[in-house]
Parts: C-alpha cells; structure tokens; sequence
C-alpha cells in the first residue's frame, strides 16, 4: 500500500453539506475503493481539510479524489507520500 495525503477545499456547496452522515459516507467510499484511512483533519487557512490515506497504487487514489469531488463538493489536491524512513533509504 501506498500513502497519499489528500487536501481539501470546500466550495459553498460543499460547506452547505457536511454532516457526520457525509463523512461516513466518503469513508465507505474510500474503503470501496481500496483505501484504509490512517487520518482525517480539519484545517485552518488555505485548505479545509487533511486526509491521510493508504491506496494500492495511484489509480485508486486518482479515483477517489474525483469521486469525492463529486460526491461531497470538495476539490481535492491529491500527492503521494513517503515516510520520512523510507525517504532517508533513498536518499542513503
């Protein structure tokens, strides 16, 4: 699995709609998609939200970040992260 970190912004649509109800649904669909969320945050300042994500690969996480887009009114900015571990391996 790899980890992605997924930022959010809302649109006024998607800030008219979040509820606990919502959140669980875009879990449901992150773990339908192949996902394990590690953790989920609330943001102060240019982005809203924070997600930390395990995928099998970029496919997944390409999927579901246009799918919550659609689904939720929040436009994600999607990057693939490496532990800092596994950074200093490749950088060794």
């Amino acid at each position: 699995m790899a980890t992605f970190l997924m930022l959010g912004k809302y649109s006024s649509e998607g800030l008219n709609g979040a509820s606990v109800s919502r959140t669980k649904t875009a879990i449901v669909a992150i773990e339908k998609a192949g996902g394990k969320v590690q953790s989920m945050y609330a943001l102060l300042g240019q982005y809203d939200l924070a997600f930390i994500i395990d995928f099998p690969g970029t496919a997944e996480a390409m999927k579901i970040s246009l799918e919550l887009a659609k689904l939720t009114g929040i436009g994600f900015t999607t990057f693939p992260a490496v532990g800092i571990k596994e950074f200093d391996r490749l950088i060794g």
